[in-house]
């Protein structure tokens, strides 16, 4: 009765479906940033006829303005998807490192969602976490997933004030907790 009750509070969670987006993305942003990098220092060097940094050190030390220029424009796209890639991997670095399952949570988002190749299948995923992950089977690498995007989500969004109700109820079952 407690995994139906999990499995429904999970469903209305908002966090844990935006945590389930942004992993999804994962890969289609990493591989995006890569080409938009490598797209605007060829732009650059055409344009220019120098790197990237070359030109923005002598524009600063020129205090030349590059405000509202498309140049400006990409190059702020280009640093908010890098900075939400960041806050995922310090998020996923913390859970490795912290969490009492870490390991075994972050080999799960890491074959299922981070590695640089996405699998075919989640049995070539089980495959991946043999060596990680002793004797897994199907249904437990999809609780297991489940888990790990749930703690994840804890951490990139914080616990709700409910989350904690519940928490506290968990240690103090008698007593009755007020927010």
């Amino acid at each position: 009765m407690a995994g139906k009750r999990t499995k429904k509070a999970l469903a209305e969670d908002s966090r844990y479906h935006d945590t389930w987006r942004l992993l999804k993305k994962y890969r289609d942003v990493v591989w995006s940033m890569e080409l938009s990098v490598q797209q605007v220092k060829k732009e650059f060097e055409i344009e220019f006829g120098s790197t990237i940094d070359d030109f923005l050190e002598s524009v600063y030390l020129a205090g030349a303005d590059l405000g509202g220029t498309r140049i400006e424009n990409h190059a702020r796209c280009i640093e908010r998807s890098n900075q939400m890639l960041k806050l995922l991997n310090n998020a996923v670095e913390i859970l490795r490192t912290r969490h009492k399952s870490g390991e075994t949570y972050y080999w799960l988002l890491y074959y299922t969602f981070l590695s640089p190749q996405q699998l075919d299948n989640v049995n070539e995923i089980i495959e991946q976490l043999q060596p990680h992950i002793r004797d897994i089977r199907r249904a437990t690498y999809y609780r297991r997933r489940e888990q790990a995007v749930e703690a994840l989500s804890s951490i990139l969004w914080g616990y709700s004030s409910k989350d904690c109700m519940a928490l506290l109820a968990d240690f103090f079952p008698d007593s009755e907790t007020e927010i």
